[in-house]
């Protein structure tokens, strides 16, 4: 394997919980922000992933806002205007894991070049990470947007090696989805699954070249592959 120069990084459950936003829910909807948050995420991964396949592609902000109103109307509550706006809004203010702002900082010392690369649109992305404090930490933020298609798409994959002008072997990819890290190794990159709650992978003909608890254990997965390196 080549040695790893650069990494991208997907945005959404990744680096960003998008469980975050039950407290918002909860405000909305009191007791019902837990199942309304895990519903608005399944319904807005199928959206993109529907919308690839019809090639009938919005943007991220649509899809999100699409999601969230089939979720209210599935589950019986009533969304206002403000509801919806207030809630889309806190897609734009999600909380960084705990370990993942110590965990860039700690790789970009190492020399690595860093990305993002989502199914988020500009503006979602750059809010979600600039509100987060965390731009300086990136050399790109990537959209899927310019493609107009949604992971896994590999045009969309390719969109990380066109920014950082390496091959797709020295670019490590990191997600905590089973379906986005598959798509990224039939695309070329090595990968590395983020698996925080003890998950089983997806049976889809491909396995993750490492799998990590968390982001503070990539670095020390960088580290030990430099060392692995450097005594051969």
């Amino acid at each position: 394997m080549d040695p790893i120069k650069a990494i991208a990084f997907d945005l959404y459950g990744t680096l960003f919980d998008v469980h975050s936003v039950v407290d918002r829910c909860d405000e909305q909807f009191p007791g019902r922000g837990r199942e309304i948050s895990a519903l608005w995420r399944q319904k807005q991964l199928e959206y993109t992933w529907l919308r690839s396949l019809m090639n009938r592609y919005v943007t991220f902000e649509q899809a999100t806002e699409d999601a969230l109103r089939y979720t209210c109307r599935h589950l019986g509550l009533d969304l206002s205007a403000s509801a919806c706006g207030a809630l889309c809004e806190a897609y734009l203010r999600l909380q960084p894991f705990a370990e993942a702002s110590e965990a860039l900082r700690e790789l970009r010392r190492r020399g690595l070049k860093l990305a993002v690369l989502s199914n988020g649109s500009p503006h979602t992305i750059g809010a979600v990470v600039g509100n987060a404090g965390l731009r300086a930490e990136f050399d790109h933020l990537l959209s899927v947007d310019p493609v107009r298609v949604y992971k896994p798409d590999d045009r969309a994959y390719a969109l990380a090696e066109q920014a950082f002008g390496l091959n797709r072997s020295s670019i490590l990819f990191v997600s905590s989805n089973a379906w986005d890290a598959t798509g990224a190794r039939y695309f070329g990159f090595p990968t590395c699954w983020i698996n925080r709650d003890g998950k089983v992978f997806e049976e889809m003909g491909q396995a993750p070249d490492w799998q990590l608890g968390g982001l503070d254990e990539l670095v020390r997965l960088i580290d030990s592959a430099r060392a692995e390196t450097k005594g051969r």
